[in-house]
């Protein structure tokens, strides 16, 4: 009986190692931090409402985003891909500026997976409407605070960052644009 139960308890330890490690896998745990720098005069564009890096204020940064599904919960963000936009540089898929009034976006690190979705479409689920938008570039979760990020924060995880054409086509007033609870979904 002694070697039954020592049996029954490995074997629920066994279970529970099983759970836990089931969900530390689905989550997202910070990689780091970067120390906020005071840009250079002119250097922050704040187009959009966009928050510029405060003197040696901590960011955390993430090379991973939560787990993909066919209703993965964001955040959208407003966001410039057009030369001089708040987006920076050109887009990282295609090497272009594109125009705000094309549906595309860019996404948080991990879900921008190394480019691999690159230039494909995604849905985006939100106000009660859908829009199919393109995947131009990555919203870097990893790095901030520098020229090379137009010395705005890194982006946290769970971000979408579209045109202004995306936040039209879901008939989100424009006084609302800069943050929305919306789902997102691959396209087949």
């Amino acid at each position: 009986m002694k070697q039954q139960a020592g049996s029954s308890v490995f074997l629920i330890l066994l279970c529970l190692l099983y759970v836990f490690a089931c969900v530390d896998a689905q989550t997202c745990r910070p990689s780091g931090t970067i120390r906020g720098k005071n840009p250079p005069p002119g250097q922050c564009n704040t187009e959009n409402d966009s928050d510029c890096c405060k003197v040696g204020k901590l960011y955390t940064t993430y090379k991973c985003s939560p787990p993909v599904s066919s209703h993965t919960k964001a955040m959208l963000t407003l966001n410039s891909f057009e030369a001089g936009g708040d987006g920076g540089g050109p887009s990282e898929c295609d090497n272009q500026y594109h125009s705000d009034d094309d549906p595309v976006v860019a996404l948080s690190t991990g879900w921008f997976s190394n480019k691999k979705r690159c230039l494909k479409y995604i849905n985006i689920y939100g106000n009660g409407r859908s829009v199919r938008a393109k995947v131009v570039d990555e919203c870097d979760s990893t790095m901030g605070c520098d020229s090379d990020h137009d010395y705005q924060p890194p982006c946290p995880n769970n971000i979408v960052d579209a045109s202004k054409a995306v936040w039209k086509a879901l008939n989100v007033p424009e006084s609302d644009w800069g943050g929305l609870d919306i789902y997102w979904s691959d396209t087949d």
